[in-house]
């Protein structure tokens, strides 16, 4: 059983060999083999061309890369992050400070204007007064006279109608002494002289 299995097997496969033989034309296999090699040969040459471009663009890419590297490094006179916003810092409190300079400047310009215009009215007021007029209008005869009087030691005792009622007369002793005015006015200063020398 196993023999005629083998046997029929092996005649299985000359049969198909058979029909192979008449299948596979060498002509034919060679003509694709030909076609496939220049093909691969198209194809290679397109892949050498695509990754010569691709190369060419990596190496243009590559300067630029350089370049950009090279321009985004700080160059040595430029200050670091750090010291431009200590600059930065520095300027913002000069920048205040000039501010409250600037507004004391002009709180002080504020109140020299008011000043100096004060100033400007006193002065108009004085060019327009009369020291002498404004004196004699404020001057009061008879308080004037009652001050030398009492410098001489002498003090009127007025009545109500402002009529000098009686005299006190300090004299150089020191007493004081009461005399009513009575008599003409040379007997009256003659006894308050008196009076005064005693």
């Amino acid at each position: 059983m196993t023999r005629e299995l083998q046997s029929k097997d092996l005649q299985e496969c000359i049969n198909l060999m058979r029909k192979m033989t008449t299948i596979i034309d060498p002509a034919d296999d060679y003509l694709t083999i030909t076609a496939a090699e220049e093909q691969m040969n198209v194809n290679y040459a397109r892949a050498k061309k695509e990754i010569d471009e691709a190369y060419a663009s990596l190496k243009s890419l590559s300067r630029v890369l350089d370049a950009a590297r090279k321009s985004s490094t700080r160059p040595p006179n430029v200050p670091t992050l750090e010291l431009h916003a200590a600059r930065l810092n520095e300027f913002d409190a000069s920048r205040i400070s000039l501010a409250k300079a600037i507004r004391d400047a002009e709180n002080s310009m504020a109140s020299k204007e008011a000043e100096l215009a004060a100033l400007k009215e006193t002065a108009r007021k004085l060019e327009e007064s009369d020291p002498a007029h404004d004196h004699q209008r404020e001057l009061d005869g008879l308080t004037l006279r009652l001050k030398i009087y009492k410098g001489m030691g002498l003090e009127p005792v007025l009545r109500e109608d402002g009529q000098v009622a009686k005299m006190l007369i300090r004299g150089d002793s020191g007493d004081v002494h009461c005399a009513m005015p009575d008599g003409s006015n040379f007997q009256k200063a003659e006894l308050a002289w008196m009076l005064t020398t005693s």
